[in-house]
C-alpha cells in the first residue's frame, strides 16, 4: 500500500497465519507465564535478592487463556490495521489459474502480481499418530489442555526446547528423542554445550540421541501411556520403547503449497517448497521466471522464520517496482525464546571453520561471558556467552552467537552490521549505555584487533 499499489490478501483460514495463531506470538504468551512461576519457584535465586515467596501457585487455564488472548489480540489488530490501509481481504482457498489469476471460493481475482506466502503446517515423520490430545504437535501444544507429569519431545530444536521450558517450569519431567548424535544439532557447539549446562541438566530433563521413533501410539490421559518405539538411526533396527505420559512431536515443519495448482504455471516444487531466485521470483521446472509470481516465507524454503517471510516480502516489493533489493539471509537473526535465551546471526563456528578451509582464509573468535557484567550481575543471572566470528582478514563478520538474559534482544547490532557490509572493526568504537545488557555485545567488539 505504500508503494501506491492496489492489494488483496487471500485468507484461507484466518488472518496473521502460523506466526499470529499457532507460532511465535502465543508460544511466547506461555513462556512469558511458565518463566514466571519458574522464577517465582526458585527459592534460592529470589533469596539472593532478598526475597522470600511461599506456596507459588498457578492456574493452567488461566495461562493458556493468556496465550489464546493475545492471538486474538494482535489479529484482529492486524485485521482493522490492514482494513484501515484499504486491503481487500478476501476469504477462501487460493488457486492459480495463470500467473495473473487467481480462483477463491467459486469467485475469480485478476492482479498484476502475485505473492504466494501459504507458510507452512507441522511436519509429522511416517508412523506417528497424532491424536491432538496424548501425541500432538506444536499446534495443540499451545492450547495447554493439561500438563502432562511425563512429556517426550521428538527433536530438540527451537519449538521443542522452548516448550521445555514452558513443561518443566509447570512441573512436567521431559525426555528429548534426537535423531541426531548430539542434542540441539543445529547450534554451535560450544553454545550448545553452554546451553546443555544451563537449560537441561538443572532441570528435569533427559534425552537420547542417534535413535528415531519410528511408531508413536496415543494414550488415554490418566489411564493409559503412550508408547513410542525407538529405532536406532543408521540401522532403524528398533531398539528399545518407551511410556510416557505424552507426546510432543517437534520435528520441524513442512511447506504449505498443496492444492495451489502450480502446474498451471509449470511450476515444479522440490520436497514441497516452490522454487525461488534472490528477488523471490518464482521458477519454472526449466528455470525459467513465472512473470509476476512470487514467493515469501516458509513456501520457498529459504529461511523458515516469520520476520524472514516479512523481509522477503519487502524485497520482493521492491523489486516489483524496479528497486533490486536483495535479502541478505545471513544477516536475518533467530532466537531460541528459553530461559535463558539463545540468539545467533550468520555461521556457527564450525561452518565458519569449514568455510575457511574450503576458501582459503583463517577466521577469529572472539568471546566474553556474563559473568562480568553489571547489569546480569544485579540480576543475579550471569550464567552465558556471547561470541563473534570474522574473517581475519578482510574483518567480515561471520557469525554471532549469544547465550544468556535478553540474548533474543541484544543480536541485533551484529544483524543489522551484516546487512549494512560493516567489518568487525567498525563496531570496535561504539558506545554502550552502562549498566546494560549490551555491554556483553560491546566487551565482544572490543576484543576486535586494529587491522
Amino acid at each position: 500500500m505504500e508503494c501506491g499499489l492496489k492489494t488483496a490478501i487471500i485468507e484461507g483460514d484466518v488472518i496473521g497465519g502460523t506466526c499470529v495463531n499457532r507460532g511465535c506470538v502465543p508460544s511466547k504468551a506461555l513462556l512469558a507465564a511458565s518463566g514466571r512461576v519458574r522464577d517465582m519457584k526458585n527459592a534460592d535465586h529470589l533469596k539472593m535478592l532478598g526475597i522470600e515467596v511461599d506456596d507459588v501457585r498457578f492456574d493452567r487455564q488461566g495461562i493458556a487463556d493468556h496465550a489464546t488472548g493475545l492471538a486474538t489480540n494482535i489479529r484482529n489488530n492486524l485485521t482493522n490495521s490492514m482494513k484501515g490501509l484499504g486491503v481487500d481481504i478476501l476469504l477462501g482457498a487460493a488457486t492459480l489459474r495463470d500467473n495473473h489469476t487467481i480462483s477463491y471460493s467459486n469467485k475469480k481475482c485478476t492482479a498484476k502480481n502475485i505473492i504466494i506466502a501459504t507458510g507452512s503446517t507441522p511436519f509429522v515423520p511416517p508412523g506417528i499418530e497424532i491424536d491432538g490430545k496424548t501425541v500432538f504437535t506444536s499446534d495443540d501444544a499451545l492450547k495447554l489442555d493439561w500438563i502432562p507429569p511425563w512429556v517426550a519431545i521428538i527433536g530438540s530444536g527451537y519449538i521443542g526446547l522452548e516448550f521445555s521450558d514452558v513443561y518443566t517450569a509447570l512441573g512436567s519431567d521431559v525426555t528429548f528423542i534426537e535423531a541426531m548424535p548430539k542434542i540441539m544439532p543445529g547450534f554451535d557447539a560450544e553454545i550448545g554445550k553452554q546451553a546443555e549446562r544451563i537449560l537441561i541438566q538443572p532441570r528435569n530433563i533427559d534425552y537420547v540421541t542417534d535413535v528415531l521413533a519410528t511408531k508413536v501410539t496415543p494414550g488415554i490421559p490418566g489411564e493409559k501411556p503412550v508408547t513410542i518405539e525407538l529405532s536406532d538411526f543408521k540401522t532403524r533396527e528398533v531398539v528399545d520403547q518407551m511410556e510416557v505420559d505424552a507426546c510432543l512431536v517437534a520435528t520441524g515443519r513442512a511447506p504449505y503449497t498443496e492444492g495451489l495448482n502450480l502446474e498451471a504455471i509449470s511450476v515444479e516444487t522440490q520436497r514441497g517448497f516452490v522454487p525461488v531466485n534472490e528477488k523471490m521470483q518464482v521458477l519454472d521446472k526449466d528455470g525459467g521466471v513465472v512473470e509476476g509470481v512470487w514467493c515469501i516465507g516458509d513456501a520457498n524454503g529459504k529461511m523458515m522464520l516469520a520476520h524472514a517471510a516479512s523481509a522477503q516480502g519487502i524485497a520482493a516489493i521492491e523489486c516489483m517496482q524496479g528497486r533490486d533489493r536483495v535479502l541478505n539471509h545471513n544477516s536475518v537473526p533467530a532466537a531460541c525464546f528459553t530461559h535463558p535465551e539463545v540468539s545467533f546471526v550468520g555461521l556457527t563456528e564450525e561452518q565458519a571453520r569449514d568455510k575457511a578451509k574450503e576458501e582459503g582464509f583463517e577466521i577469529t573468535v572472539k568471546k566474553t561471558s556474563f559473568k562480568a557484567n553489571s547489569k546480569a550481575l544485579a540480576e543475579k543471572e550471569a550464567d552465558g556467552m556471547a561470541k563473534l566470528i570474522y574473517r581475519s582478514d578482510t574483518q567480515e563478520i561471520l557469525g554471532m552467537w549469544i547465550m544468556g538474559l535478553h540474548a533474543a534482544d541484544l543480536i541485533h547490532e551484529a544483524s543489522n552490521a551484516i546487512n549494512n557490509g560493516m567489518k568487525a572493526t567498525d563496531l570496535k568504537f561504539a558506545v554502550h549505555a552502562h549498566p546494560t545488557l549490551a555491554e556483553v555485545v560491546d566487551e565482544v567488539f572490543k576484543q576486535v584487533e586494529h587491522v
